[in-house]
């Protein structure tokens, strides 16, 4: 394995990528800000909802992986000797050692404790002794691995309203990797459906319902039909306020909505935006980010 490491303008960054990509067979390709862990580093991407301060960064180190020295070496000839491509230098070509590669990054991903019973754990682990309920969920395509606060509130909301969950008829909207369905399900939830607008997510929301051995009903957002006893949506906070009247609309009477993806500081934007048909209020916060609920009277 050979990395082959360039330097870029901003506005070279992505077609000498595509190159990399597409025409010359590199096996991947990293973008990375050129001045990081220097007084010239500055943030490229905003907080969630919000446009990013940049578009890229003023100088970005590229890094290419080649199968062979003579891939790598082709590479950067055909890229330097392009007209359009002034600005870009060449910094390195170097063998790189072997590597267990997918070792290495199963070991960023450990377990996840949710509450002392209740843990969502990579297929490579083993199961800690003190987990009683545990949920199989590898990375993947599709958001939702439990390691995010707003999908550990929910989780931990879930596993601490056994009442509120029981037999409740669910809707998990913007389903992402499943997991708040089928953390539904093993907390007693009774007919759940999880719906996304990616197929992606509806397929890895699939695979992971059947490997966790848990009967849900996976599909598209018009699959969601009627009131439901439990809705939940861990989106974002811009999305989610578009979605107050169809979210709102799907809550039965005496049932409870659930929401998350909404930093500190737009509480009261999504309360405003729920006012007409529900009260929300915090009710959980972790690292900057609050987790939502409102109920629907039984007689509303």
């Amino acid at each position: 394995m050979y990395e082959l490491t360039l330097r870029a303008p901003q506005a070279l960054v992505e077609p000498v990528s595509d190159a990399l990509s597409d025409e010359l067979d590199a096996l991947s390709v990293s973008v990375e800000d050129a001045d990081a862990d220097s007084d010239a580093e500055r943030a490229l991407f905003g907080e969630p909802g919000m446009p990013p301060p940049a578009a890229g960064w003023d100088r970005s180190t590229l890094r290419a992986l080649f199968e062979t020295e003579a891939q790598a070496e082709a590479a950067a000839a055909v890229l330097l000797a392009q007209d359009w491509t002034q600005g870009l230098h060449l910094q390195s070509l170097a063998e790189m050692p072997e590597q267990d590669w997918v070792r290495i990054t199963q070991s960023q991903f450990a377990p996840v404790e949710i509450t002392p019973e209740f843990w969502v754990v990579p297929s490579w682990h083993e199961v800690p002794p003190a987990a009683s309920r545990v949920i199989r969920l590898d990375p993947g395509l599709a958001f939702g691995t439990g390691t995010h606060p707003t999908t550990r509130m929910c989780l931990r909301w879930l596993a601490t309203h056994a009442a509120s969950v029981h037999g409740a008829r669910t809707l998990d909207y913007g389903c992402g990797s499943g997991i708040l369905a089928i953390a539904a399900v093993m907390h007693g939830a009774g007919d759940t459906d999880a719906v996304d607008i990616d197929p992606a997510a509806v397929k890895a929301t699939t695979d992971n319902a059947r490997d966790n051995q848990v009967a849900l009903n996976p599909g598209l957002p018009d699959a969601a039909q009627g009131r439901y006893s439990l809705v939940l949506a861990n989106i974002l906070a811009t999305p989610l306020k578009l979605l107050a009247p169809l979210l709102c609309g799907h809550v039965a009477p005496g049932g409870q909505l659930l929401l998350a993806g909404i930093l500190a500081r737009q509480a009261e934007e999504l309360q405003a935006a729920y006012a007409p048909w529900l009260a929300l209020a915090v009710l959980d916060q972790e690292d900057g980010w609050v987790l939502m609920g409102a109920g629907r009277p039984a007689g509303a």
